[in-house]
């Protein structure tokens, strides 16, 4: 599983779509569009704030102890009878850890994209951000890597499918004023206020097309 749209052009995506369809009461294909944007939103993220030698410490411990891609073997059955509150909690903490205080301007960024409403946007995102986690956590462990400047292109080649000017964009509005902190120039992008044209709403719109 090389990246995000590999993932979800899968047997591996379908039941994840399907599930996440099923739990929230959306439509199957406005999930997919929804987990088209949002799944690469936050390997964005990911791969920004890696770029502290703290972060990126911290991500390598968490993808070789919890998140090592055994997720992935059955994500059906995460699903069956309803998702585990448990399960929500961890995407909530690691979503957390991704955007802070600023998650509701994501949703709402993803929401005036994809047209869903921001609370079933909320649901899906927390449960898909464990599968992410995984699925890097298993990319990790099969390219063995161990250091920063690996994870770094891990992260880049799971963005793959995207161009290298979409790439550029993408690493320039998590960061819009250069101040090398992402969370605060999400909060900039929701309100307009961003030094780059654009904004995250014209990231995902840039990136997939929108």
């Amino acid at each position: 599983m090389s990246g995000i749209q590999e993932l979800l052009s899968s047997s591996m995506g379908s039941d994840l779509i399907r599930g996440l369809a099923s739990e929230t009461g959306q439509a199957e294909d406005e999930t997919a569009e929804l987990l088209a944007m949002a799944m690469p939103t936050m390997l964005g993220a990911m791969k920004k704030n890696a770029r502290s030698p703290q972060s990126a410490e911290g991500l390598m411990n968490a993808l070789s102890s919890r998140h090592t891609g055994d997720i992935l073997d059955n994500l059906s059955g995460i699903f069956e009878g309803g998702v585990d509150q448990s399960f929500k909690n961890e995407g909530a903490g690691i979503l957390g850890h991704l955007f802070g205080s600023n998650q509701p301007a994501v949703e709402n960024a993803l929401s005036q994209r994809s047209g869903m409403n921001p609370a079933a946007i909320s649901q899906i995102i927390q449960m898909a951000a464990p599968i992410v986690m995984g699925l890097i956590g298993r990319q990790r462990a099969q390219s063995k890597i161990s250091d920063a400047g690996g994870l770094d292109s891990l992260l880049g080649g799971l963005l793959g499918g995207q161009s290298q000017a979409d790439l550029g964009a993408l690493s320039s509005l998590l960061d819009a004023d250069g101040d090398g902190s992402f969370l605060d120039d999400v909060g900039d992008m929701m309100s307009g206020t961003s030094k780059s044209s654009g904004g995250l709403g014209g990231l995902l719109g840039g990136l997939f097309g929108k």
